[in-house]
């Protein structure tokens, strides 16, 4: 709260979409990201992915390039958003809007993946993503709770809010739903996961699952759902930067459970460009890809909230 009120953010001269959350821990950011900038196409416009790269060595400004740069490197999410458009990774995020400002095409948009308690960076839409399950938690502020700061003061920095309901979209409306609409006069919307499997993905067979994320156990419930026969668990810490040992240890548990081993798509992109046992995992592993989806009721209410701030936004200049 004190950056905020102590900041001067810099007003970029392109749009700048925000996703956030308010809480610490896991609600999906990275695919929201991913869904807005489907969104952005959709209208026309050009997005470009900006990402503090949680966990890298490199502090940017860097353009990302998939298949050159590591997780250690970048961090993970700004690889996977790098995958589906241009992304670019800096810690200051004013120097990451000024280069994104000297590399842009026409209608280009900032898309900004988690970014909703920085205020270096003026935001023309600023959207939070929250666990449709946990919600706020117990409504406390870390480290009493999971909240990254008060709610009320976090509810004034947001246009929107977006509820994961996770695999299944259902139609009734989810307790962390009904309580943000009784306290926020802002949208709030429901989305769902949608797995997309790929062609080696295992089915039902029976799997070794392993997980470094904020939130391993929504990952297994969804396998669970598919029809897994999960065979095993294995959780690391968010961001874990795996090693050998990991390797053996996760090779020889699958080869004693007679199991297929598999992982979350940023688990697996932390694998790549590793050498040895390393990358024996990496071959050995399936990703389980995901997509944010919105629930079709509320797709147009979401064009509208990006259409009418970017609209506001170039006409302002």
């Amino acid at each position: 709260m004190r950056r905020y009120r102590g900041a001067s953010p810099y007003r970029s001269g392109l749009p700048v979409i925000c996703v956030g959350n308010f809480t610490a821990g896991g609600t999906g950011k990275t695919p929201l990201a991913l869904r807005l900038a489907e969104e952005l196409r959709h209208l026309g416009e050009a997005p470009i992915f900006l990402s503090r790269g949680y966990g890298a060595r490199l502090a940017g400004p860097h353009w990302v390039e998939p298949g050159v740069d590591t997780s250690g490197e970048t961090g993970d999410e700004p690889l996977l958003l790098a995958a589906a458009g241009p992304a670019l990774v800096a810690r200051d995020r004013q120097k990451g809007a000024i280069a994104i400002e000297a590399r842009a095409i026409e209608r280009a948009v900032i898309v900004m993946d988690d970014g909703l308690q920085n205020p270096a960076l003026e935001k023309d839409l600023t959207i939070a993503l929250v666990d449709g399950r946990r919600g706020v938690g117990n409504g406390e502020v870390i480290p009493a709770g999971p909240l990254r700061a008060p709610l009320e003061f976090q509810l004034g920095l947001v246009d929107g809010i977006v509820v994961n309901r996770g695999i299944e979209p259902g139609d009734a409306e989810q307790p962390a739903e009904a309580a943000f609409k009784r306290i926020f006069a802002g949208p709030v919307l429901s989305a769902h996961v949608e797995p997309c499997p790929g062609p080696d993905w295992p089915g039902e067979g029976r799997v070794l699952a392993y997980a470094g994320i904020a939130n391993p156990e929504r990952f297994f419930t969804t396998l669970e759902r598919l029809g897994a026969e999960v065979a095993g668990r294995r959780v690391f810490p968010d961001h874990h930067a795996y090693s050998e040992g990991d390797a053996r240890g996760l090779l020889e548990a699958a080869r004693r459970m007679s199991a297929r081993l598999v992982t979350t798509e940023k688990d697996l992109i932390r694998l790549k460009g590793r050498a040895g046992r390393l990358a024996d995992l990496l071959r050995a592993t399936t990703a389980l890809r995901i997509r944010l989806a919105i629930d079709a009721r509320n797709v147009e209410r979401l064009r509208a909230l990006i259409e009418g701030a970017l609209k506001a936004r170039r006409a302002g200049g």
